[in-house]
């Protein structure tokens, strides 16, 4: 019952996100602030993580398929799916859900606790709009950063292959031009965008409605990580399931 709850709870902060907006130009730098801090920030973090995990899936994936019968395209062909299709959008996106999360719950939770929340409705302001809607247009530029998880993926998984002695440059690059679906990039897109919001709304959910001092900041934070994981593991085999299946 308390989940029911909670959920309730949740939808209904996020429709106050959206009442009362905050006059544009407090909202404009609120909004590249965040872009500053989520998506700019984080990239150095998704380039790292999507080069190496391109690299192991193109080493695992060639020493599966070590039949002579088997042509080395293969070796390409699979680590473009894998990368487009999953961990690109929803591997990096757990790896969002820990560093931004974490940021987002922190951040709203120590204002809570520290009663600037409580000054700002004092104030007249809609608290939830100014702290929780810059995160979410700033997570909107979420897919870029996915764009750029998928190009380095695929590029560590060359780098890989031919370096490697796993797969020949011309066989690799040929295995990426096989039965390529241009929808599988919005399928990927799509998921991207789900996942943003979540990442912006779930964390901000935990952190704004946590009670408590200090410590409680940093059970929320973990709290938050587990149950954003959770919500962007459910939505990816329901996404996967309309879209793909």
């Amino acid at each position: 019952m308390n989940y029911i709850a909670a959920i309730g709870k949740y939808f209904i902060m996020v429709g106050e996100v959206f009442r009362k907006p905050t006059k544009w130009r407090i909202m404009k730098s609120l909004i590249l602030k965040e872009i500053d801090e989520l998506i700019y920030g984080s990239m150095g973090i998704i380039i790292f993580i999507s080069f190496f995990i391109g690299g192991v899936v193109t080493i695992q994936t060639a020493l599966n398929l070590n039949s002579p019968l088997i042509p080395k395209s293969l070796i390409g062909f699979a680590t473009r799916q894998s990368v487009i299709l999953e961990f690109a959008p929803t591997f990096c996106s757990i790896i969002m859900a820990g560093k931004v999360g974490s940021y987002i719950t922190s951040s709203i939770g120590t204002m809570r606790v520290t009663e600037q929340i409580d000054a700002l409705e004092v104030m007249g302001v809609n608290s939830l709009n100014y702290l929780v809607f810059p995160k979410i247009i700033a997570m909107l530029f979420y897919p870029f950063a996915i764009a750029v998880a998928m190009y380095v993926g695929i590029f560590g998984g060359w780098i890989a292959g031919a370096f490697g002695g796993y797969a020949p440059s011309g066989e690799f690059i040929k295995g990426l031009q096989l039965d390529f679906i241009p929808f599988h990039i919005t399928y990927s897109f799509i998921k991207a965008l789900v996942f943003a919001f979540v990442i912006a709304t779930v964390p901000s959910f935990h952190g704004f409605y946590m009670k408590g001092g200090a410590l409680e900041v940093g059970k929320a934070s973990t709290t938050a990580f587990v149950w954003t994981s959770v919500v962007i593991i459910i939505l990816n085999y329901i996404i996967t399931q309309l879209l793909l299946g």
